[in-house]
Formats: structure tokens, sequence, C-alpha cells
């Protein structure tokens, strides 16, 4: 495990999140033969999960910590059953470093046979004075008489700070670690649990704490690859570092990809086009670049070759099926509708979330602005937030209604986007979150 590095977008993750987490992980393995795993640290989308079954490929792995757990830390070493003699736990324990698991033929732990065990099973036995018992004969006893069957049981999944004062109370150095149906998996040792080994992360498509996975603050933080504002958070030492102003973070993946001499295989290619399609509205967005144009270019080659998934697509074709897959409200719940594309803030002494969602059409906004309204009330109450706001983007228009949740301060009534008369602001032109929405919210907060 201490040599793995995960790849981890936001929480929330959308499909550029999710294919920069991808792409950069397989080009760590092939550039610097690097053992690196994709990760994601939230459910996906409605879209991403339309592209990945549409290119055959799995999603990342669900990390949504980086706490480190008892798995991290145990060590599966041989075992011995209850009946077995105190001579074959003697020899396992020359082996292990003075431990005999002994478990049952359940697979559950029974107890610990170990040199503390042993010495209080031979002075219950034998009393003060052994007289004439021989250590042949004593070896010839049962492990269960003389296990230590008192042994703490942590699940593998469980987070080690949630039981440190336990660890520390009870000042035991050997722990049974088990799995969710209690069945044995390892030893955990006291010295390796209070010292664990801290996951290797790499941060894509974001580079603010809030909108990273839980307790990073207890991982080895390796590097960032972003193209959003700057929240990074602090380092105990240099990391590298890249945000550029791109459309994407897939840009950058495959600007890495190409700096390397390689190219990636068709659906992995066609993943981060769907990432950088999405993320600029099919090169259509404000915050599109040149570089932008040259990367679809170039994973469309990957992308669009013979025996792939897509051959036969074209950008303007896979990006329209692409947004078309993650559009509309009928098909989800006004939950999921304000909380799937979220990203939590903090400026001028508020906290807040900006959500967007997008639609083919915003007529269909009427029938489900109600429910959108009080799911986005309930969201800011149940996150603790100042307001909530939801940017309904028509992805074919290229124009946006704002939603704010209800009582927002004062300030927001200085938005420029002026009022309707369903309690909704239109924002003509607006599609990017971004680079057009939330600049003009942190002004006004920070003045």
């Amino acid at each position: 495990m201490s040599n793995k590095i995960y790849v981890i977008g936001h929480v929330n993750p959308d499909t550029d999140s999710i294919a920069a987490a991808m792409g950069y992980a397989w080009l760590l393995r092939e550039r610097d033969q690097a053992e690196a795993v994709a990760a994601r640290a939230g459910a996906l989308n409605p879209q991403t999960a339309w592209v990945l079954k549409r290119l055959g490929l799995e999603a990342p792995m669900l990390l949504t910590d980086a706490s480190p757990r008892f798995e991290s830390v145990m060590m599966r070493l041989d075992s011995i059953r209850p009946e077995a003699q105190l001579g074959a736990a003697w020899t396992l324990a020359s082996k292990t470093g003075g431990v005999a698991p002994v478990v049952g033929d359940d697979g559950k732990p029974f107890g610990i046979v170990n040199g503390m065990s042993l010495f209080k099973y031979f002075t219950e036995t034998l009393g003060p004075r052994p007289g004439d018992t021989t250590v042949r004969e004593m070896m010839s006893a049962q492990c269960k008489d003389a296990a230590d069957i008192s042994i703490p049981k942590f699940a593998a999944n469980a987070h080690i700070r949630d039981s440190l004062n336990r660890i520390l109370r009870d000042e035991y150095n050997d722990y049974w670690v088990v799995d969710e149906n209690g069945l044995y998996v390892g030893i955990a040792r006291q010295r390796e649990v209070l010292n664990p080994p801290r996951l290797k992360i790499i941060l894509v498509d974001h580079n603010e704490p809030r909108q990273a996975l839980a307790a990073l603050e207890e991982a080895e933080l390796l590097e960032i690859l972003d193209h959003h504002r700057l929240g990074n958070p602090s380092t105990h030492q240099p990391i590298r570092f890249t945000v550029d102003v791109v459309g994407s973070t897939s840009t950058l993946v495959s600007e890495l990809t190409a700096e390397a001499g390689l190219s990636m295989p068709p659906a992995l290619a066609g993943t981060l086009l769907a990432g950088l399609l999405a993320d600029t509205l099919i090169l259509t967005s404000p915050t599109t670049t040149p570089r932008d144009h040259q990367a679809a270019e170039r994973l469309s080659r990957w992308a669009f070759v013979g025996g792939s998934p897509l051959k036969g697509e074209t950008i303007n074709s896979y990006g329209n099926a692409v947004l078309s897959a993650g559009a509309g409200l009928s098909n989800r719940k006004p939950e999921e509708i304000v909380s799937t594309d979220i990203k939590p803030f903090e400026a001028g002494g508020f906290k807040f979330a900006v959500a967007q969602a997008e639609v083919t059409d915003l007529v269909q906004l009427t029938e489900h602005l109600k429910p959108i309204q009080s799911a986005l009330d309930d969201l800011r109450d149940k996150r603790g937030l100042d307001f909530a706001m939801l940017l309904i983007t028509d992805v074919v228009r290229g124009s946006s209604r704002v939603i704010t949740s209800s009582n927002p301060p004062p300030v927001l009534d200085d938005l420029p986007y002026p009022p309707l008369t369903d309690g909704t602001r239109d924002a003509p032109g607006v599609v990017s979150r971004k680079k057009q929405m939330l600049p003009v919210v942190l002004g006004l907060l920070e003045r």
C-alpha cells in the first residue's frame, strides 16, 4: 500500500474530474512506472456513468477519505486451531515475531498465544514450583488453554484515528483485524498502528481543501493538477503544483501525454475527450482556449480510430451525446439536481455553495422550480451554509437561470442578473460557473 499513489478529483465529481483521474493515473503508470490508481471521492453523475458505459470502462475506486485504516497496517500471519498443541504455536511464533494467532474452524479469532499468555498459563498451571513437569509435557497442551482471548478486534476498513483512545488505554501490543463478518484477516502491531503509513494522494481538477476528499491532512499530498482558482491546502514540503488557464483538466492530461510521446488507448482517450467537451460545452464556453481545441483534436484522433467504441463519431456528435446524457430535470430528484454538481466556497465571512445543472431547454424549469427551490433551501440548512445557488444552464442556447436559496444576504441584490417574476434571475450568455458566475459572486461578497 505504501507504494500506491491515488489520483483523485473533487467530491461530487463531474466527468472532467473522473476522466482526469483515470487519464493521469494511466500516464503515471506508463511514463513513470508508478503504482498509480485512479479514484473518485463521490458517486458518479448520470453523464459520467453514461460515458463509462458507452466506452466499456469501469469506474475508479471509491475513496471518500484519506484517513489510514487498520487494513493498511495489518499482516495476514499464519494461524493455528484452538486444539493444536502449544508446540505448534511455539514454532509459529518463532516465525512471526512472537505471535501465534489462534483461529477457530469458523474463521473467527479465538485468541493469541504470545510470551505473556504463555507465562500466565505456566504460572497458573504449574504454580510457583514447576516440580517434575517437563517442557515437552507443557508443549503438548492445547493452544486454547494458553491463548489470550481478550485481544481487541478492529474492522479492516475502520479508521485508526477513531480507536486511538482505546488503543492507548488498553496497552495491548497486538490486535485482531477482521472483515465485515468478523472473520480473521490479519494482525496489527501497536507500533504500526500508532504510526500508520500515509496515503499518497495526487489531486486533479481542484485544489481547495473544502472540495477534496475528507481527512486530506492525514495524507501525503504529492501533486496538484488543476485549472481552477487558487485555494490550495498547505503542505509540509514542496510539491508539484500545476494550475493552468485551460477549459478542462483533461486538456492538461492530454498535453502531458503528448509531451511524453505517448498516445492513450481509444476508450480512455474518449473518456478524456468527454471531460473536455463537457467542461467547455463542446468548445463554446468562454473558458475554452486554443489549447482546448488542440487537445480535442488530439484526443479525437486517439479515440475515433478503427476498433474503438467511438469509431465514426465526430467531436460535435460525441459532444452532443455527452451533454444530452447529463442534461434534463425530469429524470432526477430535486435533491440530486441541487447536489450532484456542487462546489463549496468561503468569501467575505460567508459560507456558500454553487451548484450547476444542465438542460436542453429552460422551459422545463417552470414545472420543477418549486421543488428545486425547496431542495436548495434544505441543502443550505443541512450543510450549515449562509446561502446556496443553482445555475440552470441551457447547453443548446448558451444561457442560464440563477436560483438562490430563500432569504439570501442583501449583498446578492446587486447581482447583475435581472430578477424574473418566478423568483429566478436571468443570466443570458452565462454558461460557466467558474469563469462567469463565481467571480461576480466573490466580487460582491469581498467588496
